[in-house]
């Protein structure tokens, strides 16, 4: 039972809980709640019966509405009867309010046409009121457009170019946007990169312009920054100068020092003042105008082509500077084609330095290191090229000094010249080689103008003339009085004049090459040492052999070389006080006069000894033996006499030539012996070569006797002391060979001289047998020939036979030397 029970509540509960899901149903049906889909699920989806349930329970619903809206009609139906019924009533007034309304309006229509007419004017005016406040408006946007673009015009029209840019460049950011609707607006943006193109083609017209004006004027640029640089050092070295002269004051003196330093600062200002005065002289900028350069820079790197423009400028530049770098075939012939070549490198560099430090990027520093190196390296090779064709020394001269002034000004613009300086000492061979032909030239005029006779001065003040010409010192001399002779000929002063004018030459040279003074101290001493060792040596020993020098010339040359080599010492103090560097300097150098004249006193003696033995020669040639005579003249040969007496007269004068210190008389004594020794060698071996003259074919005993008498002669002559100083009969030796020759032959003493040869104190020592053996045979032939001894029957034979024996021994005592030999 109780099972039953509790089943029985369980289907009422389901029945309750069904009821409640049908009322939710409805309800959610009734709220027109969408979407019902899933409502609808839930009342289908339980027991099959649930639907006809579900209508049952929604028939119901709807009576009990229906109900409701009747309860409701019939409760309001009065209601709508009475509103009905007043609705009627209001029919008939709302027609006459109609009526009213209708003509009231009628009325109000007619009274409103004007007003109407009026309005509709107010508002086109108001229309019209609106267009011109728009047009205001927009012309207020357009104006200052085309007053920018009238502005862009005018720019244009005066050349302003880069302004002009600029307004292109305000209208097309800040105006043209604001009315790019508008057509002239467009036409306007189209005409601008015309504008543009025609603004860059004018300013590089310009710039065509300005490059074409400043390699015209890069000459006169050079030309003043040079004048420019020479005055500014022409100013530092006079300042340098006061200095120098300053320092050296005596200090000590109170009020003169502020007197001198007042003086030095009026010498400052008036410095100061001229040199303010100087600057005034036209800058690059002054000659050249830079404007179109400047503005053609600005408007492209504007237009941003900076980087083209810069090119292009370079590129031009460069071809310049290869134009200016480039020589004129005749620039060696004349200072002024130097000048002007100098003048123009110059004034093209100026230009280039005064734009890298006004312009911002065209030309860099790097840029102009380069395009100087290259111009350096030409300029060096154009002027050692031109500089080889000068053979004036004053023109080498003066291109030096227009290098230096180059180089000065070149280096004031930061440019490195040091290559320059270098070049200048290799003009500077090249100037001292010229200074060295035009000296040579010199000195050959000197040497032809001489007289070489000693110096005759007639007073004291021609003595002081020559003194003060050359520094000679005679204690002797100055002792005897006038007038008197002084042992060196003119050319001595004058030589040695002119060496001091080529030091002083080459001075000039040496002068601001920036070098020390110790450098140029040996400058000049080697180029005092070329002078000497290779032109006046030249000289010398040209004039030495020229034909027309005689002895007497030439004895007189000897004593000039040795005043000359005397005064190399002060020579060597000249350049000391020119240099300011002292003699006692490690490193300097000494003058090669001594082995100079020295060389030239030797080769002096040679041409006397020459001159001598050539004499000689001439006499020895005009002699005329008869050598088949039977017995001498009894007297000398005519042509020795004459021989003997010109050696006699000759020896005179060396002896007689004025000789006013021990040192001249005793280089004129040596030198006159020499002589005397050196003619008589001569004379001797001349003879002995007569004799033995291998177209000699024979000699008869009156040649021998007659050869015997021109050799007594010649030994009268030696030992008559032709020159004194000889010891004892030094001289005579000369004819030792030829003495015992011709006594060997004239005694006949044969037996004494085969037995004795090879002896030291044989009496026939100096006979050769080669030399006995030719002159025999001559003498064997002239007996066959002439028959000399047949007078003498047997002793002629025995002779004969004791020549053939003779003969004999000579021969193997020649034969015997050879093997030994």
């Amino acid at each position: 039972m109780a099972r039953k029970s509790k089943s029985n509540l369980s289907e009422l509960y389901l029945e309750e809980n069904k009821d409640q899901i049908y009322e939710n149903a409805l309800a959610e049906v009734q709220s027109f709640e969408l979407p019902l889909g899933t409502t609808l699920r839930s009342v289908y989806d339980d027991q099959p019966n649930a639907h006809q349930r579900f209508m049952e329970k929604l028939d119901a619903c709807i009576r009990n509405h229906d109900r409701e809206i009747e309860k409701m009609c019939n409760f309001h139906h009065q209601g709508f009867v009475d509103a009905i019924t007043e609705l009627l009533k209001v029919r008939a007034d709302a027609e006459k309010l109609k009526v009213q309304v209708t003509d009231t309006n009628r009325r109000l229509q007619d009274a409103g046409k004007e007003v109407i007419a009026q309005t509709e004017e107010i508002i086109r005016c108001r229309v019209q009121q609106r267009n011109i406040t728009t047009v205001v408006e927009k012309l207020r946007l357009c104006l200052p457009v085309l007053e920018m673009y009238s502005k862009l015009k005018e720019q244009m029209n005066v050349k302003r170019y880069y302004s002009a840019l600029k307004t292109m460049e305000q209208l097309e950011h800040l105006y043209l946007p604001r009315v790019s609707q508008y057509r002239f607006c467009q036409i306007m943006i189209e005409n601008l990169p015309k504008l543009r193109e025609e603004i860059k083609e004018i300013s590089m017209s310009d710039l065509k312009d300005f490059l074409e004006s400043i390699r015209k004027h890069s000459d006169r640029i050079g030309e003043t920054a040079m004048k420019q640089a020479q005055q500014q050092k022409t100013f530092s070295t006079a300042l340098q100068k006061q200095n120098n002269v300053n320092y050296g004051r005596n200090m000590h003196l109170g009020r003169s020092r502020i007197l001198e330093s007042k003086n030095d600062i009026t010498l400052k200002r008036t410095f100061e003042d001229d040199d303010e005065h100087e600057e005034e002289v036209l800058t690059a900028q002054d000659l050249v105008d830079f404007s179109p350069v400047y503005r053609c820079l600005h408007i492209y790197s504007v237009l941003g082509d900076g980087e083209i423009f810069e090119n292009y400028y370079r590129k031009q530049r460069r071809k310049q500077a290869r134009l200016v770098l480039q020589p004129q075939s005749s620039m060696h012939e004349t200072v002024e084609g130097y000048r002007r070549y100098f003048s123009q490198i110059v004034g093209f560099f100026v230009v280039e330095d005064h734009i890298l430090h006004v312009t911002q990027g065209l030309v860099t520093r790097t840029y102009t290191d380069e395009l100087w190196n290259m111009a350096l390296s030409k300029i060096i090779a154009v002027l050692r090229t031109h500089s080889s064709y000068c053979s004036d020394p004053d023109l080498v001269l003066e291109l030096k000094n227009l290098i230096v002034v180059f180089a000065d000004t070149l280096q004031g613009y930061g440019f490195p010249v040091n290559r320059l300086f270098d070049l200048l000492f290799e003009i500077r061979d090249q100037y001292n080689e010229t200074l060295l032909k035009k000296w040579s030239g010199l000195f050959r005029d000197i040497f032809e103008a001489d007289n070489y006779s000693p110096i005759p001065v007639a007073n004291e003040e021609e003595y002081k003339i020559v003194i003060s010409k050359f520094p000679f010192q005679d204690p002797e001399l100055d002792k005897q009085s006038f007038p008197k002779k002084l042992p060196m000929s003119q050319s001595v002063p004058q030589i040695y004049i002119q060496v001091k004018e080529f030091i002083y030459a080459s001075l000039k040279f040496s002068e601001s090459l920036h070098r020390s003074s110790t450098e140029i101290d040996d400058m000049l001493r080697k180029s005092t040492n070329l002078l000497l060792t290779r032109t006046l040596s030249s000289c010398l020993q040209n004039l030495i052999k020229k034909p027309h020098i005689g002895l007497t010339e030439l004895v007189q040359i000897i004593i000039n070389t040795t005043h000359l080599e005397q005064a190399c010492k002060y020579l060597e103090d000249f350049i000391s006080n020119i240099t300011n560097i002292s003699q006692v300097t490690v490193h300097t150098a000494r003058l090669y006069g001594l082995s100079t004249f020295k060389d030239a006193r030797h080769a002096a003696e040679g041409e006397i000894y020459t001159k001598l033995n050539q004499k000689i020669d001439e006499f020895i040639q005009i002699a005329d033996y008869d050598w088949t005579m039977s017995e001498s003249d009894g007297r000398a040969s005519g042509y020795l006499m004459d021989l003997i007496n010109f050696l006699r007269s000759t020896f005179q004068v060396f002896t007689h030539l004025p000789n006013n210190n021990n040192d001249h008389a005793a280089m004129s004594g040596k030198v006159a012996q020499t002589a005397c020794m050196s003619a008589c060698q001569h004379l001797s071996t001349s003879l002995m070569q007569m004799l033995l003259d291998s177209e000699l074919k024979q000699i008869s005993m009156g040649a021998i006797q007659q050869f015997n008498l021109d050799v007594i002669q010649c030994e009268l002559f030696a030992s008559s002391e032709p020159v004194p100083g000889f010891q004892g009969d030094t001289l005579q030796l000369a004819f030792i060979d030829l003495r015992q020759l011709l006594d060997l032959f004239m005694v006949w003493d044969w037996s004494t001289y085969l037995a004795d040869y090879g002896q030291a104190t044989s009496k026939y020592l100096r006979v050769n047998p080669g030399t006995a053996l030719t002159l025999l045979e001559k003498m064997k032939d002239s007996s066959k020939k002439n028959n000399i001894f047949a007078q003498f029957r047997k002793n002629d034979r025995d002779k004969q036979k004791l020549i053939e024996t003779v003969v004999k021994q000579l021969r193997s005592l020649v034969n015997g030397m050879s093997q030994h030999a």
